[in-house]
């Protein structure tokens, strides 16, 4: 897979905030996502965990749970993801993560894993 490469925190924040809008682009996703002693799919896997431990379900979510699909996590693996984190960080968060992954997932069927 090719070098990841972010704008969002320049597109936003550039003018407003150009040293938070840096550290988004260049380190957390420029030097961060583009270590490869984690894969990507697993380090996906874990930003999604991470941000569903903390209660976190907006448009950052969303964008997670669209960058795993897109590194190979299936609708079956999501779906069980969820399910076992679920009962260590409370089932409402559970929901609220199901409620979206369903939404990224939902050209996938059952037999599609």
């Amino acid at each position: 897979m090719g070098k990841i490469v972010q704008t969002a925190g320049r597109d936003s924040l550039g003018e407003f905030a150009p040293d938070f809008a840096h550290y988004n682009d260049d380190v957390l996703f420029g030097e961060n996502w583009n270590n490869e002693d984690i894969d990507l799919k697993t380090r996906c896997i874990i930003t999604v965990v991470a941000l569903m431990s903390s209660g976190i379900t907006d448009s950052s979510l969303k964008y997670h749970l669209e960058n795993a699909k897109n590194s190979g996590v299936t609708r079956k693996e999501i779906a069980a993801i969820i399910t076992h984190v679920a009962f260590y960080v409370g089932w409402p968060k559970g929901w609220a993560v199901f409620n979206m992954a369903k939404e990224v997932w939902a050209e996938e069927t059952l037999t599609d894993n």
